[in-house]
């Protein structure tokens, strides 16, 4: 476990110098890939639930109808039989975070504070690989391969919902007797963690939640407040990915700076709202003209300029900038993180039909 939390720690502290803000979501991302060794319990039943859900129907072929029903019952009950072991993880999970909760408000001793505090990020790294597999298991839904049942699909979110609140609500708990830090502009902060990482077709998606809305930029307001980000790397086939090794070994290519990944965004921004019958403070506008509307828009960096190959503007540059590109208004009510999720995968997918 130590392991774990030196791993995190270091993840952080070099996290405040990249595309966004003092992230680096490149070695973000890779903490959601690995696993903790004492995170395997379950994982069995964890990837017969993917598998089933991934696998094409009846095996990839049909012979006859008598044959079809019999294999969807199967795969039905393989479902319900995972799903109880997924309920029992999540308890699991569930009242480890009510240990390190009660731990925190019963103790006296500011010393065994801190200690606690130290464990909450290894303890939200070892729920990754249950986030994980429950991305696998339900984003493929959305997709264009075998959809999962409805009912398993929402009881699946329910599974992934649940444990996200009560992670966000530990972390803003500790938050609030200044033991863990959500400040973006502070080294070795806790702003956001992981939540899951799938991959539909060449889309690799990586989420992360933020525990409060937490400003677009760090050190410029825009009035725009994240809540929630996408990793979405577009994985190369094989000959693409040969020709990049081929321009690296030539000296044409950067290596790992080129990959193909974009940053998107779940924010929220106060608007007014010209219907509102309410009277108006000494500025003119009151609270109760303000609305607070949602949408799901894409990170576009413009300083540093992303083309360019001088290493000088990068160097020099303290916290990049960028614009907030709209694709999705939500409307005035916060979507789940599942939700959410759900429709930025049809923005993607939809355009990777069309292409």
């Amino acid at each position: 476990m130590a392991d774990v939390e030196v791993q995190l720690t270091s993840n952080s502290a070099s996290a405040q110098h990249e595309v966004l803000q003092e992230e680096d979501m490149t070695k973000e991302e890779s903490l959601c890939t690995a696993s903790p060794q004492n995170a395997g319990q379950g994982e069995e039943s964890l990837s017969l639930l993917a598998d089933v859900a991934l696998a094409p129907p009846c095996g990839g072929h049909v012979t006859c109808s008598s044959d079809c029903e019999a294999c969807s019952c199967l795969e039905l009950r393989h479902m319900e039989e995972s799903l109880q072991s997924l309920q029992l993880q999540l308890q699991f999970l569930m009242s480890k975070a009510d240990d390190l909760h009660d731990c925190l408000v019963n103790e006296q001793d500011h010393l065994e504070s801190e200690a606690l505090a130290a464990a909450v990020p290894s303890f939200l790294y070892t729920c990754q690989p249950f986030f994980n597999h429950l991305e696998a298991a339900t984003r493929n839904f959305i997709s264009q391969y075998t959809p999962l049942p409805l009912d398993i699909y929402m009881r699946l979110l329910d599974l992934s919902q649940q444990l996200c609140d009560r992670l966000e609500q530990l972390v803003l708990t500790y938050a609030s007797y200044s033991l863990l830090c959500l400040d973006e502009t502070e080294p070795n902060n806790l702003s956001h963690f992981c939540i899951g990482q799938t991959q539909l077709g060449r889309l690799r998606l990586t989420v992360f939640l933020y525990c409060k809305p937490t400003p677009y930029l760090a050190r410029v307001d825009t009035g725009l407040h994240k809540r929630m980000r996408w990793n979405v790397e577009r994985v190369r086939d094989d000959e693409q990915q040969q020709q990049q090794q081929t321009d690296e070994e030539q000296g044409r290519g950067s290596g790992e700076g080129e990959a193909d990944t974009e940053y998107y965004f779940l924010c929220c921004e106060d608007i007014l709202n010209t219907d509102a019958e309410a009277v108006e403070d000494s500025q003119g506008v009151s609270d109760c003209d303000m609305m607070r509307m949602w949408s799901i828009g894409q990170w576009v960096q413009v300083n540093p300029d992303p083309s360019t190959e001088d290493i000088d503007d990068w160097i020099t540059c303290e916290v990049p900038q960028a614009t907030y590109h709209r694709l999705l208004f939500l409307g005035s009510n916060e979507p789940s993180a599942c939700s959410a999720t759900d429709y930025l995968l049809q923005q993607l997918l939809s355009h990777c039909t069309t292409d």
